[in-house]
């Protein structure tokens, strides 16, 4: 009983030991990142782990200073690529889950399948071929082909999966009362079924919104240096050839991540309820 009780005590320690270090590695590349963001580059180099003593905001002035309006820039074009590509996939994916869903097991399950490949599919493998077909089209090194690329990727599987789920919960009664009114199709996914999904929305505006803005290869290799950067091409531009500025290259970083982070915290209740209500069917 002795050897049963040590066992079990030594069984928990254990699993606390490993929690904490679980939460450690998690926990401590973020303070580095913010805490050096406030630092000055003596600091960081001579003791990353330590707290910013004295405090500085010359890093993130100086990075939103630059004379080449890299941040700057870099931020408005993720703004805008990020909007944009969220105004098109929403409402389109929107729709198609709906109609999906209308539709009988075989054809339904068909274009479920279709739409898995774009999540089976890693994006590395399919970047080239885009590039390629951008270029054919006129559209490569332009915003439009960034924007396309995002639609016609992975972002569209994913938010059509999410949307078709919670269209379950949806009561039917509603929708073939509005059709017993005349309703067309159209109206019906607009008046009735898009505001009923509210949650989902949050919950798939929120996920893309985050993949989009941390796209690195995508702007890399669609835009190119000479079109412009999104603030992830601009972090890696940012680097030196033989030295870096970390104070600066962190100030840009906490920068990059403050914007998403202000988004999350405007739509975490309905993120939060998207979850919820996900989790219990």
């Amino acid at each position: 009983m002795r050897l049963s009780a040590r066992g079990r005590m030594f069984g928990k320690a254990g699993h606390a030991l490993a929690a904490w270090i679980a939460t450690l590695a998690f926990i401590l590349p973020i303070y580095i990142a913010l805490s050096s963001a406030f630092k000055t580059q003596a600091q960081i180099v001579g003791n990353p782990l330590a707290l910013p003593i004295p405090f500085t905001f010359d890093n993130i002035v100086g990075a939103l200073a630059r004379p080449d309006h890299l941040v700057v820039s870099g931020l408005m074009n993720s703004i805008f690529v990020t909007a944009v590509s969220l105004v098109i996939l929403i409402p389109l994916s929107s729709a198609l889950s709906f109609y999906i869903s209308e539709r009988g097991p075989l054809l339904k399950s068909i274009l479920l399948g279709v739409f898995a490949l774009g999540l089976m599919i890693p994006p590395q493998v399919v970047l080239l071929p885009i590039v390629q077909l951008l270029q054919s089209i006129g559209l490569a090194h332009t915003y439009v082909g960034l924007i396309l690329s995002n639609v016609g990727g992975g972002y569209l599987s994913f938010a059509v999966f999410v949307y078709v789920g919670f269209l379950r919960s949806v009561p039917r009664e509603i929708i073939e009362a509005a059709r017993v009114e005349g309703a067309t199709e159209l109206r019906i996914w607009w008046r009735i079924v898009f505001p009923l999904v509210r949650p989902a929305t949050a919950t798939v505006g929120i996920f893309l919104a985050l993949w989009i803005w941390n796209d690195f290869l995508n702007p890399l290799f669609i835009l190119g240096p000479l079109q412009g950067q999104t603030i992830t091409t601009g972090i890696y531009a940012s680097l030196g050839t033989y030295s870096t500025d970390y104070a600066q290259l962190f100030g840009i970083m906490f920068l990059a991540a403050i914007i998403p982070i202000v988004g999350y915290l405007a739509t975490q209740r309905e993120f939060i309820h998207g979850l919820l209500a996900g989790s219990s069917r």
